[in-house]
Formats: C-alpha cells, sequence, structure tokens
C-alpha cells in the first residue's frame, strides 16, 4: 500500500538509470504563467528516449530482477507507452519480450514496440483484456509480468519525475500529474510526501478514464466502460492498491472532457511547440480550462508523452484550431 512506499525506492532507481534514460527539459512556460497568474513550468517526459515517462520503470523493474528470472523473458500489458519501455529495456538487457495491446492501441505505440523487438500481441478488445491475456501468457511460459501501474521498483522508476523537478525547481508548490492506473502518480507521490509534504499533488485525467475521479468520490472502487478517448494512456480500472495511493498521494482530481483536451494537445503543439498524446495533455489542459482551484506557483506540469499517431494529431488540430487559440 501508499505507506509502504520509500522516498529511497526512487532514489535507488535514480541510480540504475543514470545514463540509460534521459533528464528531460523542466521549461518555464511564460503562456501558460500569464493563463494561470503564477509561474508555471512544462516536465516534458514527452521528450523521453520511448516517448514518454514509461521507461522509467520499466527499465528500473527489470533491471532489479534477478539475472536468472530476467533471462527467461518477461511479458507486459500496456496501453503502449508501457510496452515501449518494457520493449527498449527487454532490448537494452538481451532478453525476449511480449507486449499486451489493446486492437485500439495507436498504431504508433504498436509499431514501435515492434521495432524495438518485442512481440506484440493486439488481439484482445481493451486494456483490461489484455492484461488478463499477458498475465495468462506468462504464467504459462515462465516469464516474468511487468506490471504497467504497480510494484516498488517499477513506482520507484516513475518517481524519478518528481526528484529531477526538485532538483531543479525545489520550491515547486503544485505538482499536476496524469492519472490511469495511478503508477505515475505513485511513484512521484512517494517522493513528494516525504521528502516535500507541502507540495500540493493535483490529478488529471479524462471524464472517459475516469476509474480513479469516480472511485475517489464513491470511496470504493467503481468500474468504468471502455470508451474512445485522445487520453488512451489513462484507459483501463484500477485496483485496491491503485485506489489507496489516490487516497493518500492526492490533494485534489480533475477530471476534462475530451473536446478540453483536445484543445490542450491543439495549444501545446501551436504555443510550446510540444508533440503531446492526450494523457500528455491532461495537466496542461486543467489550468487551461481554469479546473485548478488553488495553483499555488510555481507550478509543474508533466507533459507526460507524445505518441499520438499523426493523422490523429492533425485531426485534432484541425478540430481545435479556434478552442486551442481561445483557451484561457
Amino acid at each position: 500500500m501508499f505507506s509502504d512506499l520509500r522516498a529511497l525506492d526512487v532514489f535507488l532507481a535514480a541510480k540504475r538509470l543514470r545514463g540509460v534514460v534521459r533528464r528531460t527539459t523542466l521549461r518555464h512556460s511564460p503562456a501558460l504563467t500569464a493563463i494561470a497568474g503564477g509561474d508555471v513550468f512544462l516536465k516534458l517526459e514527452s521528450e523521453q528516449i520511448t516517448g514518454s515517462f514509461k521507461l522509467r520503470g520499466a527499465f528500473n523493474a527489470i533491471a532489479a530482477l534477478p539475472a536468472e528470472v530476467r533471462e527467461r523473458g518477461v511479458a507486459a500489458s500496456s496501453a503502449g507507452n508501457h510496452g515501449l519501455g518494457v520493449a527498449y529495456s527487454a532490448r537494452h538487457f538481451g532478453i525476449p519480450a511480449r507486449i499486451f495491446v489493446p486492437a485500439s492501441a495507436p498504431q504508433v505505440k504498436k509499431r514501435g514496440i515492434a521495432e524495438l523487438g518485442a512481440v506484440v500481441d493486439d488481439s484482445q478488445p481493451d486494456y483490461d483484456a489484455a492484461m488478463v491475456a499477458a498475465k495468462a501468457w506468462a504464467r504459462e511460459h515462465g516469464a516474468m509480468f511487468i506490471n504497467p501501474c504497480l510494484g516498488d521498483t517499477l513506482l520507484g522508476g516513475q518517481g524519478t519525475v518528481a526528484l529531477e523537478i526538485l532538483e531543479e525547481l525545489p520550491e515547486v508548490q503544485t505538482v499536476i500529474v496524469c492519472v490511469g492506473g495511478a503508477g505515475l502518480l505513485g511513484g512521484m507521490g512517494s517522493l513528494l510526501r516525504r521528502v516535500a509534504p507541502s507540495v500540493r499533488i493535483i490529478g488529471v485525467q479524462s471524464v472517459n478514464t475516469a476509474a480513479m475521479a469516480r472511485s475517489l468520490t464513491a470511496g470504493r472502487l467503481i468500474a468504468i466502460p471502455s470508451v474512445p478517448t485522445l487520453a488512451d494512456g489513462l484507459a483501463g480500472q484500477i485496483d485496491e492498491e491503485a485506489l489507496d495511493i489516490g487516497r493518500h498521494a492526492l490533494d485534489e482530481m480533475i477530471t476534462l472532457e475530451e473536446d478540453e483536451i483536445g484543445a490542450a494537445i491543439a495549444w501545446l503543439h501551436r504555443t510550446e511547440g510540444v508533440l503531446a498524446e492526450g494523457s500528455g495533455a491532461v495537466g496542461v489542459g486543467a489550468l487551461l480550462h481554469h479546473r485548478v482551484r488553488e495553483p499555488r506557483e510555481p507550478v509543474a506540469v508533466v507533459v507526460s508523452g507524445s505518441n499520438i499517431d499523426a493523422e490523429r494529431h492533425r485531426g485534432v488540430l484541425e478540430r481545435h484550431g479556434g478552442a486551442a487559440a481561445k483557451a484561457g
């Protein structure tokens, strides 16, 4: 549970990841600062080697395995970005990997996984079915299942995003992070709650992926339907461990409509020159649409990934040209 997570795991992960993952840019955004009324910085995990923060947790989880376990290979379920991180890490260690993704996963993610040498299985209809299939395949073939959202080593790797923010912006007062299965939230929260407890942590997700938001409101796990969303990286159900992370790591939870996410993708591209997928843009969207109640400055917003199909990105830009310009 969240109380068992250690800040030490983040520091150990940072040591393992040194020289492997990219230390991404923390960039001041004058335009977003003007909209929010206080200094806003973008943590551009969209610049990461595999196009998202997921490489951090995947590599740390695989690197921490005993050699004899690692050599049997790994399997993972993913909306795409975790799969890219696992595939990259498996190639680094010279081990086989099989990644289960939904049939609807973006082509850029499926193609990238295959190009890194992993086997892609996209036979399942949605994210949750892909996880069931991945766990079953791993058991049958003696491979290690690399959970996309949980596990101390995975969370430790994701927490290095917060560590880099604190190193470069120690005065940070608010951190805004996307929330799906709570891996990034859990990793960042495990560090921030322990070494910078005054920092306010705000989570953002799509109304179409709002398993965390609905469960927090209800005080229990709430299942959500699998429906199309721009924030495909945040899709899927959560479990009790993820809900526990949400309860202890979040100060505020925000959900955005699909049009608000599209406007944020377009705004980032046109104003900041940043390519962001839907899950990567939700934090910026929360500020653009004035959904954050108390954005105490300075604010750091994690732009978590850039893996969006080119055709879909063009469509978003065409649809949200006016909306992006007017946001804020």
